[in-house]
C-alpha cells in the first residue's frame, strides 16, 4: 500500500520546493487544530476536568512550588508545560484547547514518521490524510483540554522522533532534544516512566554508541552529555522541590495514590475467552486470522508468487475492514473497550510483520509500549487517547509485510492515495463531530449549548455550554465580584475558576477529589483554614450543586439559604465549612465563608 509520494532524488529537491512542502504541512496542521477547536472543542464545558491542569499551571506561574505548596498525586510537569498557555495571545481556554490539539497532531505525525521511516516533507496526500484522520481518532470523544496523558504522549512521540533523527544523522542537538523530552515524559505522569528507560536502551544499543565503547574519552564525554540531557528535567524539578525542602512530601504524595497496572487492558479477553465472539472484541479474532494467513504468505512468498501477493492485499483489505469495524462497534465509548481491542490488534500486527519480513519492527513496538503507558489511568484505564495511532500503525505494519508486486502508474497511485486520504479524513471528522454534537464531554447535545461563557469572563470567550452550567459559572463570577478577597477558593469541583477569574487559591489542592487526596492532604487543608482564620481577607465558596446535575443541564437554583447542604466527597468540605470563622454568605447556588 503506497500511501506516500516516492522518495525524491536529492539532486532534484530544491530548497524552495522543500520549503513549500513544509509550509503546506504546517498549514494543514494549524488548520486542523484550529478547525477542530472551532467546530468541536469549544462546544461543551465542565468546571472540573477542563481547568485542572491550567489551575496547576496558574499556581506555578505565581511561584508556587510543587508538593510543598501544591499537593499532587502526580509530578507537576504538565503545570510547567502549560505555563505557555497563559503567554500566548487570545482567550485562555480557547488557546489552550488549540495547543492541546496541536500536541495530538504532532504526536501522531511523529509516530507516523518513526513507523514509516519517511520524512514529513516526502509524504504524499495518502499518508498525510491518514495521519490527519488518525489525529482526529486520537481525540475521539475526549474534550479538547490540557491534560497530563496528552502531554505524556506528546513528549514521548516527539522525543523519540528527535532522538531517532539525531542518531541517524549523527547530530547532537536533535539527540539531546529528544532525550530531554523523553526524560520529561515521566514528570507529567508516572505511567510514562518507561519512556526514559526506553531512551537509555535505545541510546546505548545504537551502533554509533558501540564505536569506541568504554575505550575513549570521547565516548565517555558523549555519554555524559546524553545522560545530562536525559535527566535535565529531573534535575530542574528535583532541584526546585529540594530547594523548598519538599523531597520528603513529594515522595509521600507520588507513592500515596492508587496504583494502576493495566490489568483490564492486559486481561481484555484472557479472563473471558467468550468475549472474542462479541463486538468489538470479536474484531481481534478476525484480525488474527487474516494476520496468520498473511504471515504464511510472507513465509512462503517464493512459492505463492503473484497469486499470493494479490491474496495478501485482499487480506490487508480485510484487516482495514476489521479496524474500521472495531472503531464503529466501539462508538467512541470507553466502556466498550474498543481502544483495548486496537492495542491487541497492533500486537498481532507486530507479530505478523516480524514473521513476514524476518525483522522486528522496533518503532511499531514503541507505539505498542506507548499505548500501554497511555492506559495506566484512574478514570480512563484504556488507551482511548491513542486509538488513531494504534489503528494506523497496525495497518502500516500489515502493508509493510505485503509481498512486492509491479507498481501501477504514478498518476494512478497518486489518485488512489489522494482518494484514500480524503475519505479517511472526512469519515473520521464526521464521526468525531457527530459524537460531540450528540453529547459533548460531560455536557449536553450541540443544540442545547446556548450559553456563551465569553459573556461571563474573557478567558472563556468562544466556549459554549448548557444553560445550567452557564448559570452556575455566572454565579461564581457574581460571588467573587460581590465579595472581593485576596484569597478565594471554590470547592470542591471548580479548578477552572482560578485561572478563569484570576483567583489565588489558599488551599494546597485545586480539586479535592477522593483519588487526589494523598499523603497528609486533609490535615494541610484544615491547617490552611486555620491560617485563613488568622489572617483574614478570604472567600471560600462551597457548591450545593453536584457535577452530574450540571452535566444534565441543571437545575441550578437562583438562590439558596445558609442551611442548604453543600456538596461533599469525604466530609472534608463540611469540616472546612465548620472550621472557618468568617461570615456566612450566600450568592446564587453557593454558600460561602467571607472575611475582608
Amino acid at each position: 500500500m503506497d500511501v506516500a509520494s516516492p522518495p525524491l532524488s536529492t539532486a532534484l529537491v530544491r530548497p524552495p520546493r522543500t520549503a513549500l512542502r513544509l509550509c503546506l504541512h504546517a498549514a494543514w496542521v494549524l488548520a486542523l487544530a484550529i478547525g477542530t477547536e472551532l467546530r468541536v472543542g469549544r462546544f461543551g464545558f465542565h468546571p472540573s476536568d477542563q481547568g485542572f491542569i491550567l489551575a496547576q499551571a496558574w499556581r506555578v506561574l505565581h511561584g508556587e512550588v510543587p508538593h510543598t505548596d501544591i499537593i499532587s498525586a502526580r509530578p507537576l510537569g504538565s503545570a510547567f508545560l502549560h505555563v505557555v498557555d497563559f503567554v500566548l495571545p487570545g482567550p485562555l481556554f480557547f488557546v489552550s484547547s488549540v495547543l492541546t490539539m496541536l500536541e495530538i497532531i504532532l504526536a501522531t505525525i511523529a509516530f507516523t514518521v518513526l513507523v514509516t521511516r519517511r520524512r514529513v516533507r516526502d509524504w504524499g496526500p495518502g499518508l498525510t490524510g491518514l495521519t490527519a484522520a488518525a489525529s482526529l481518532l486520537n481525540l475521539n470523544a475526549f474534550p479538547l483540554m490540557a491534560w497530563h496523558t496528552i502531554d505524556g504522549i506528546f513528549l514521548t512521540a516527539c522525543g523519540a522522533w528527535a532522538l531517532d533523527s539525531g542518531l541517524r544523522k549523527g547530530k547532537a542537538w536533535p539527540r539531546w532534544l529528544g532525550l530531554v523530552l523523553l526524560g520529561a515524559a515521566v514528570f507529567v505522569k508516572q505511567s510514562f516512566a518507561p519512556a526514559p528507560l526506553i531512551a537509555l536502551l535505545w541510546l546505548l544499543l545504537h551502533p554509533s554508541m558501540r564505536e569506541g565503547a568504554f575505550r575513549t574519552g570521547h565516548w565517555w564525554g558523549r555519554l555524559a552529555g546524553d545522560l545530562l540531557a536525559l535527566n535535565a528535567f529531573l534535575i530542574l524539578y528535583i532541584g526546585i522541590v529540594a530547594f523548598d525542602g519538599g523531597l520528603g512530601v513529594m515522595a509521600e504524595q507520588l507513592t500515596g495514590g492508587l496504583p494502576a497496572y493495566g490489568e483490564r487492558l492486559l486481561g481484555l479477553w484472557l479472563g473471558n475467552p467468550e468475549a472474542l465472539t462479541r463486538p468489538p472484541v470479536r474484531g481481534l479474532a478476525f484480525f488474527a486470522i487474516a494476520g496468520a494467513l498473511l504471515a504464511l504468505i510472507g513465509i512462503f512468498r517464493e512459492r505463492t508468487g503473484f497469486a499470493g501477493a494479490i491474496f495478501a492485499r485482499l487480506l490487508l483489505l480485510a484487516g482495514v475492514a476489521v479496524v474500521v469495524g472495531t472503531v464503529v462497534d466501539g462508538r467512541f465509548t470507553g466502556a466498550s473497550r474498543w481502544a483495548d481491542v486496537l492495542w491487541w490488534i497492533l500486537g498481532v500486527a507486530l507479530l505478523v510483520n516480524w514473521v513476514a519480513t524476518r525483522r522486528f519492527h522496533r518503532m511499531g513496538a514503541l507505539v505498542f509500549a506507548t499505548g500501554f503507558m497511555t492506559s495506566l489511568s484512574w478514570g480512563n484505564d484504556t488507551p482511548t487517547l491513542f486509538t488513531g495511532t494504534l489503528a494506523l500503525t497496525a495497518l502500516l505494519l500489515l502493508a509493510d509485510a505485503l509481498p512486492p508486486v509491479p507498481e501501477p502508474p504514478r498518476r494512478l497511485r497518486l489518485t488512489g492515495a489522494t482518494a484514500m486520504g480524503l475519505v479517511a479524513v472526512l469519515a473520521s471528522g464526521w464521526a468525531v463531530v457527530a459524537h460531540h454534537d450528540k453529547a459533548a464531554y460531560l455536557d449536553m447535545a450541540h443544540e442545547k449549548l446556548t450559553g456563551d461563557l465569553g459573556t461571563v469572563t474573557p478567558s472563556l470567550s468562544g466556549i459554549r455550554t448548557n444553560p445550567g452550567t452557564f448559570a452556575y459559572i455566572s454565579q461564581i463570577q457574581d460571588c467573587v465580584t460581590r465579595f472581593p478577597a485576596g484569597r478565594t477558593a471554590v470547592l470542591p469541583d471548580n479548578p477552572f475558576a482560578y485561572p478563569a477569574f484570576g483567583l489565588r487559591n489558599p488551599f494546597p489542592l485545586e480539586w479535592p477529589l477522593p483519588l487526589e487526596i494523598v499523603a497528609d492532604a486533609p490535615q494541610r487543608m484544615l491547617a490552611a483554614a486555620d491560617d485563613l482564620n488568622r489572617d483574614g481577607d478570604y472567600l471560600v465558596l462551597f457548591q450545593t450543586v453536584s457535577m452530574p446535575t450540571l452535566t444534565k443541564g441543571g437545575p441550578v437554583p437562583a438562590q439558596v439559604t445558609p442551611e442548604t447542604p453543600i456538596f461533599d466527597y469525604l466530609g472534608l468540605e463540611k469540616a472546612l465549612q465548620s472550621r472557618l470563622t468568617g461570615q456566612t454568605v450566600t450568592c446564587g447556588s453557593f454558600i460561602g465563608k467571607y472575611r475582608n
